[in-house]
């Protein structure tokens, strides 16, 4: 008998959704078995993805880190995107069924530990019947391994390609860690 469990993805966004089209495609071509994408997250109200998740009819929450700025003097950035990012966390943990794993497919947000430590936990209701390990994070980064980390990785590629001879670039999965694009490496592509 098949296993018929669902591994449950939560893809967190930012724009156009490709990475996330690339995983829905995934799923429901059994290249990802009896694996489903269970909700997606977008820091941008506009971005294109939230419609690809909606064609696909996965639930979809738009979180932006605005107000949260709003509600701070620009000296206290910081604290506002730890606020976000705890509230960000407890969306996620809220969610049923509880993510398998987390993908941060063209997020373009730098997350903090406020984000990371309440999802490396288990959960605090010991009466839960949701798994009690913690949710893995994951993150497509379009560069090598200490090449390019944080933003605009692939623009800075181009650059280094065109004004300074960089002949190879690539691309990388990697866990997501408070140190931006320096988790443990998962996969890598390299191009020359």
């Amino acid at each position: 008998m098949a296993d018929t469990t669902q591994f449950n993805i939560v893809v967190l966004i930012s724009g156009n959704g490709s990475n996330l089209q690339a995983l829905i495609d995934a799923c429901a071509s059994g290249t990802l078995p009896n694996t489903r994408i269970s909700h997606v997250v977008s820091n941008r109200k506009a971005a294109y993805g939230l419609t690809r998740a909606a064609n696909a009819s996965i639930p979809t929450t738009y979180h932006n880190l605005v107000p949260y700025k709003k509600k701070h003097s620009p000296d206290d950035v910081p604290r506002a995107r730890e606020e976000y990012d705890a509230d960000l966390a407890q969306l996620i943990l809220s969610l049923s069924p509880r993510p398998d794993l987390i993908v941060c497919a063209g997020w373009m947000h730098i997350v903090t530990s406020a984000f990371l430590t309440p999802l490396s936990a288990p959960p605090s209701n010991t009466q839960s019947t949701d798994s009690s390990d913690p949710i893995p994070i994951i993150n497509l980064h379009p560069a090598l391994p200490g090449e390019f980390a944080g933003a605009n990785a692939i623009e800075r590629a181009w650059r280094a390609g065109r004004e300074e001879g960089l002949k190879r670039t690539g691309v990388m999965v990697h866990e997501v860690i408070a140190e931006v694009d320096a988790g443990r490496r998962l996969l890598l592509g390299k191009w020359s």
